[in-house]
């Protein structure tokens, strides 16, 4: 397969690599990506600036290029103007930090693969558990078995597939688990803090909410050690409310 891959930590991000060291033993590898971290920036895209190309020399993949975008820029400039041809699927990251829950409102690595998916590719976000995890290879390997699968199974139209991975070796792993996205697993916080000249700023920040016990959550199946498979619509539309707010009387003056 021709296989596109990008990520929001930028292009020369440890995950990024090492997911393309592993699809290249078998698969044609494209990357494009930020030339710098661009994490939690969603699905921004660039309308005020210009942006910037640069082909970057990557473990010899002769097909790689720096963004000065967002990761739906990269998406976007990959498919309308730097690819030779459109890639068979697009798979976004790995990710250092779970995108589970509401963080996928918010992830630039899951917008990059939802972009791709707006424009009919296949496409994947995955993500491992931690800032700082010590299994990237593990979370490779099972992200090219996934591409395999994907290659011959396909994913719905306008569906894309969000993988969680808990950061363990593949021994540890219990397997897969479908899973569906939390909606509220986080509690937040903005603390209010002073800078030498007495003016204040704020650092938000996010908890992870551990009594949570459903096993069809996606971060449940994380934290129970399955790799966590969350297949998303692009497509939002709560078409059961739709129905039932057609009867609403409503009156257009």
């Amino acid at each position: 397969m021709n296989i596109l891959i990008s990520n929001d930590d930028g292009i020369h991000a440890k995950g990024l690599q090492v997911l393309a060291k592993h699809l290249a033993q078998r698969h044609a590898v494209s990357i494009v990506a930020p030339d710098r971290e661009r994490s939690a920036i969603g699905h921004a895209i660039t309308l005020d600036l210009p942006i910037r190309v640069q082909a970057v020399p990557i473990n010899g993949f002769s097909s790689a290029y720096a963004v000065s975008g967002t990761p739906a820029d990269c998406i976007k400039l990959a498919l309308m103007e730097l690819l030779d041809e459109k890639p068979d699927l697009m798979i976004s990251g790995i990710n250092p930090g779970a995108n589970v829950g509401v963080n996928v409102f918010y992830s630039g690595t899951f917008a990059a693969a939802r972009e791709a998916t707006l424009y009919g590719i296949p496409a994947m976000a995955v993500s491992i558990q931690g800032g700082a995890p010590d299994h990237y290879e593990t979370a490779a390997a099972t992200a090219a078995e996934l591409a395999e699968y994907i290659g011959r199974k396909g994913l719905p139209p306008g569906t894309l597939l969000n993988v969680n991975m808990p950061d363990a070796p593949r021994g540890r792993l219990r397997g897969y688990r479908w899973s569906r996205q939390a909606i509220s697993p986080f509690r937040e916080s903005i603390e209010k803090r002073m800078d030498p000249w007495n003016r204040p700023y704020y650092w938000q920040g996010a908890v992870l909410e551990s009594h949570i016990d459903d096993p069809t959550l996606d971060i449940v199946a994380m934290g129970d050690n399955y790799v966590s498979l969350t297949p998303i619509k692009c497509d939002m539309t709560d078409y059961e409310s739709l129905q039932r707010m057609k009867a609403w009387d409503l009156i257009f003056a």
